[in-house]
């Protein structure tokens, strides 16, 4: 729980990794290119003081996760959004074993999510029911640019990812998080794109497509079909060290955000081990919109709660304690804020 000024934020860091990119582990040298170009991201998006080495930017481990995601209590919960990347990393790049085993060991601090790929076929289907019942699911993460032999990326509108998506409604896996967002080298930029989020969300409306890195650098793409499609929510890994680096920028994102899809579909991230969640949350409950961005109106608090935390917190469940939660708001409107009365005067 975070305090400040009074105010008390229940925090979800939906989004964190424990990773493992040590040369032993590299595959080839699209490994190297993959971690090379996180930690130009951590290294050009980060405060000076937040900045790590590239040694220790290779690999954390369970312990040092600990440490740095739940430092002073600030991160009440967090979810493991793993990467395969196989055909980079012996060992695949997220650790299944050893971050399923923390969540296990922690499970009022950790929620373990698997990933799934449609193109290995039924047998992927197999593991997927296996993984359910053994890692006892609620969400998975998926990664449509990861190269699978000849192949560089699939779409959620594949025949094969449809069977999965059904799967995951049987299996009662509801939250489908997806890397909609910049492309790591080597991955194909297009294999990120947005469209088929629009697609499989009306397909499948009972469940919750979170589109990680809200579509970045596609922002726009993404607002258009996420203000048409109520389970469509946006994640905001990578896009919140832009608080530091490029404030503007960063109040654009969260204006447009809260303008089409509203206070209730967003969710903090810190995309760790990227960054780590400390700052980012103290910088984000200090954050306020430039006043001459007037297109933009100021962010409350109670909205920052629910991006901070419960927002997140009602997707997977999880028991906020009664003094942390807001009543209960109206649903998210599916389109764009309707104009204020003091707005009309002027058109």
């Amino acid at each position: 729980m975070y305090s400040k000024d009074g105010e008390q934020y229940y925090v979800v860091d939906s989004h964190i990794a424990l990773w493992d990119a040590r040369p032993e582990n590299q595959r080839n040298i699209h490994g190297k290119q993959f971690i090379d170009c996180f930690y130009d991201y951590h290294r050009n998006l980060s405060p000076e003081s937040e900045l790590w080495g590239y040694e220790e930017y290779l690999y954390q481990g369970g312990e040092r996760l600990m440490r740095d995601v739940f430092v002073d209590d600030i991160v009440d919960h967090a979810i493991f959004q793993p990467a395969r990347l196989a055909e980079f990393y012996h060992r695949g790049f997220g650790q299944t074993e050893e971050a399923l085993a923390l969540a296990q060991a922690h499970p009022d601090k950790l929620t373990y999510n698997h990933y799934w790929d449609p193109r290995d076929g039924e047998n992927g289907l197999d593991a997927l029911r296996a993984n359910a019942e053994r890692m006892h699911l609620k969400g998975a993460k998926l990664y449509t640019a990861d190269w699978h032999g000849e192949s560089r990326g699939w779409k959620l509108t594949d025949p094969m990812a449809y069977r999965y998506f059904e799967a995951c409604r049987e299996l009662g896996i509801k939250n489908i998080h997806i890397h909609k967002g910049p492309t790591i080298r080597p991955l194909d930029r297009d294999a990120f794109d947005v469209a088929d989020v629009d697609h499989a969300a009306t397909d499948f409306t009972d469940l919750n497509f979170i589109v990680e890195h809200c579509g970045l650098p596609r922002l726009e793409d993404f607002c258009w079909i996420a203000t048409q499609e109520p389970n469509v929510y946006a994640g905001l890994a990578v896009a919140m060290p832009f608080i530091h680096t490029r404030p503007r920028y960063f109040a654009q994102i969260m204006g447009e955000l809260l303008y089409w899809l509203g206070e209730d579909r967003i969710l903090f991230s810190s995309d760790y081990a990227l960054w780590t969640p400390k700052w980012l949350v103290e910088r984000f409950v200090d954050f306020q919109i430039p006043e001459d961005l007037t297109e933009y109106a100021p962010i409350t608090t109670a909205q920052k709660k629910k991006v901070l935390g419960l927002n997140a917190a009602k997707l997977y469940d999880l028991p906020v304690p009664a003094h942390l939660q807001l009543p209960d708001a109206d649903e998210t409107a599916t389109g764009p804020r309707q104009p204020a009365a003091a707005d009309l005067t002027s058109v």
